[in-house]
């Protein structure tokens, strides 16, 4: 085992395993429950789109410390021998219950809560709140730009941009499922099945002396899937002589796919090239616009009439540019039987388990949410949102396929009325709070100010 990489189970802060081991020398080892949400929207954000939930669980079931995690905590000179020893035994044996993966939530309902013993519920929280909080501040920028491309294709070219390569997977898989057509990481196409694409870059161009001789070379490697890079040198020019490439493939039998600009004015030069692509008869070739762009520069350009066809997004889309984090948390709310919460300014907590309920108008659109303790009938109109995904420390079902999951977004986002969509100051949805919960929270508060 020497050398041995750590396991995900040593993937926490240090406090949780302070913490748990002062749980365990003080004998508090009873069942806790812990809830997981967003408190507040970043600028712009009405709205989130819960992805993380399968990997999630897939550690919960995998927990384990083993030889390397426990040894490296012995090198700290921390830790109680016995504790590590109860350490060398942990498995995660709670509950979970959840939203569905893909569905739209709002700030402070809670999309994972964790029933177990406290220390099993307190050492994942680490895990949990990562997981949870890149996958959901991805899909819910990829959504945003599906909004802002009304129907056009849109590929994910992030990877090499992401922080990490955890991320750029995770990107790949999140974007996917909310609407977008492939990625360009050939790694996370092979794990999660997803279509890839892939176009040239400058350097293939430039390796060439001339321009014209980079597109044939192209076309002939692969002369029913090309698309062009026109704007190495002069985009105008490029795209002529990449016409002459495409009107040469069209003679021999094949097909140029697409032209891709990248840099430049694109509105205007995609409206260039596609009255030159037109006046050449070649119609059916589509233009793919990049080069940094956002939600906002998709908009702008389509709402301008530029006649593009799909776009490749990276950067600003796999950091989230205009909202690279969440104010996500993890929060006991029930020890024991006894409801807890946090009372620190603009940080106030819901006690209790909790479930939360969806209304529909008579279209299907999202019409109101509640938020409401967990043993609640809720609103005889409304359905509960969070179920019971994990039970004694294992799954009770299959995980949708990622399909099923594209499926569920596009229903999801659909139902979601427009205004809460817009890319700039969306309303907000109303989430409601139900007068027992509200109870609850002033009964556990007047508790601790006695």
């Amino acid at each position: 085992m020497a050398g041995a990489p750590p396991t995900l189970a040593l993937f926490t802060d240090l406090y949780e395993l302070t913490m748990a081991q002062a749980f365990w020398q003080s004998g508090r080892t009873g069942p806790a429950t812990f809830s997981l949400f967003v408190r507040t929207y970043p600028e712009n954000r009405a709205y989130f789109v819960f992805a993380g939930l399968q990997e999630c669980l897939d550690y919960l079931e995998g927990l384990r410390f083993e030889r390397q995690d426990l040894e490296y905590l012995r090198s700290l000179a921390l830790f109680d021998e016995g504790f590590l020893e109860y350490l060398g035994e942990l498995r995660f044996t709670g509950s979970v219950r959840a939203m569905a993966e893909a569905t739209v939530f709002f700030a402070n309902e809670p999309v994972i809560e964790v029933t177990a013993p406290i220390i099993e519920g307190q050492i994942v929280e680490t895990y949990l709140l990562n997981q949870v909080n890149v996958q959901t501040l991805l899909a819910t920028k990829a959504s945003r730009l599906v909004h802002a491309a009304r129907g056009r294709t849109l590929v994910d070219f992030g990877a090499r941009r992401t922080h990490g390569l955890d991320a750029a997977d995770k990107l790949a898989r999140v974007s996917y499922m909310a609407g977008f057509a492939g990625t360009s990481n050939c790694a996370a196409g092979q794990r999660y099945g997803i279509p890839t694409f892939g176009t040239m870059a400058h350097s293939f161009v430039t390796s060439f002396v001339d321009e014209i001789e980079s597109f044939r070379a192209y076309a002939a490697s692969f002369p029913d899937s090309t698309t062009l890079l026109v704007d190495s040198y002069d985009t105008v020019e490029g795209t002529k002589r990449a016409i002459e490439v495409g009107q040469e493939m069209k003679r021999q039998g094949h097909r140029l796919r697409a032209l891709r600009l990248d840099s430049g004015d694109l509105a205007e030069l995609s409206a260039r090239a596609r009255a030159l692509l037109d006046e050449a008869g070649l119609d059916d070739v589509e233009l793919f616009a990049s080069g940094g762009l956002d939600e906002h520069d998709v908009d702008a350009l389509l709402e301008a009439g530029a006649p593009i066809d799909g776009f490749g997004v990276g950067t600003k889309l796999g950091v989230s540019a205009d909202a690279p984090w969440t104010d996500c948390a993890y929060k006991l709310v029930e020890f024991e039987g006894r409801p807890v919460l946090k009372l620190s300014p603009e940080k106030v907590s819901l006690p209790g388990p909790k479930q939360c309920f969806r209304r529909r108008d008579r279209s299907g659109a999202f019409d109101g949410d509640v938020i409401a303790c967990a043993h609640e009938t809720g609103p005889s109109d409304a359905e509960p949102l969070l179920h019971t995904v994990m039970d004694g420390g294992r799954r009770l079902g299959p995980d949708p396929t990622l399909q099923k999951l594209r499926t569920r977004f596009v229903e999801e986002f659909a139902a979601l009325p427009e205004r809460h969509k817009a890319l700039v100051n969306p309303a907000l949805y109303d989430v409601a709070i139900s007068s027992e919960l509200q109870r609850l929270q002033r009964t556990v508060a007047r508790q601790h100010d006695s």
